[in-house]
């Protein structure tokens, strides 16, 4: 298959190695003025993967594109709108687009599949990939299972027939509101169970799992999913590559948080938090955790510590009025 992986970063760059060791025609695109390109073009490598020989790397997007026939993404899911408006300036009429991507559009709440049928793009040629596993385990040869969902069942079983390995075994997914929306929500909670670390409370990870995915159960039924997504690979599958590893960019995003550090990475969670919210909002579903993430990472500053204000948030959750553990 011919295909062109379209941002090369941390995840982009492992998806471009892991297709082409697997009898794949890739290309590799970054922006040319992007760090993560200049890195791969002048050592033909980054911190996580060497680059095949067999992988073209480029900067020209009309070439990338016109090579493929399947075009993968993966940027960070808030630039994606304008990115396609950059991409459907060619004819993309007859190509296959993967997200291997995890976001909500904040400006508009839409999952990301819908940004690319807002975009012009039949939903018959749109999956997402979507699931645990660190690249940093993967080029070990550590395996894991993955999902690929799409409206279209041809497709989604022909990508998965296409992809699998002894290094990635895929199971095609039933729900891509779920899908989508439970990749996009775990990294919120890594965000907490960052905190938790931080906080020296990592004894809680546990009722944060199933309190965690419960919330996002609830939203993905609002929303008219199938609300046992949430607890499928997309979502609960992918805890403990989010809420417990040393890799996760989230969790550390949510351990510097209570120090008062930056993170110069990328935390899709922050974004992901607030587009949430205002799901939540509409939809009329109680985010408790959600929340939580929102007002620590958007909320003004009341004048005590960082960790002074994790904890004053964790304690508002625990005072929270007494419920049923399943209430809707």
């Amino acid at each position: 298959m011919k295909i062109s992986v379209l941002g090369c970063g941390r995840w982009g760059s492992f998806i471009a190695w892991y297709l082409c060791n697997h009898g794949h025609e890739v290309y590799s695109w970054g922006p040319e003025d992007d760090y993560s390109y200049q890195v791969l073009k002048e050592t033909g490598k980054n911190e996580y993967v060497e680059l095949d020989k067999r992988i073209t790397l480029t900067c020209d997007l009309e070439e990338a594109v016109s090579h493929a026939e399947t075009i993968i993404i993966s940027i960070s899911s808030q630039g994606l709108r304008g990115f396609m408006k950059r991409i459907t300036a060619y004819d993309v009429s007859k190509k296959n687009f993967v997200l291997c991507m995890k976001g909500i559009e904040v400006s508009t709440g839409c999952r990301l599949s819908e940004v690319l049928v807002e975009s012009g793009i039949s939903p018959d040629r749109i999956a997402a990939w979507v699931g645990p596993g660190h690249i940093q385990a993967f080029t070990q040869g550590i395996p894991n299972c993955m999902v690929i969902d799409s409206a279209n069942k041809e497709l989604k079983e022909k990508l998965a027939q296409e992809f699998r390995s002894e290094l990635i075994r895929f199971y095609y997914g039933e729900d891509l509101i779920g899908t989508e929306l439970g990749a996009a929500a775990k990294n919120v909670m890594g965000i907490i169970a960052g905190i938790l670390d931080g906080c020296g409370y990592e004894a809680l990870k546990g009722a944060l799992m199933t309190r965690g995915a419960r919330e996002v159960a609830r939203l993905i039924k609002a929303m008219g999913g199938n609300e046992l997504s949430a607890y499928g690979l997309a979502h609960l599958g992918d805890y403990e590559a989010t809420l417990f590893s040393k890799y996760s960019h989230n969790r550390t995003y949510g351990e510097m948080l209570v120090k008062g550090e930056k993170f110069a990475k990328l935390a899709e969670g922050v974004p992901t938090s607030a587009a949430m919210k205002a799901l939540g909002e509409k939809y009329g579903v109680d985010l408790p955790l959600t929340t939580a993430v929102y007002e620590l990472c958007y909320g003004e500053d009341d004048g005590t510590s960082y960790r002074e204000r994790c904890e004053k948030t964790l304690a508002k959750l625990f005072s929270r009025e007494t419920k049923s553990e399943f209430y809707m």
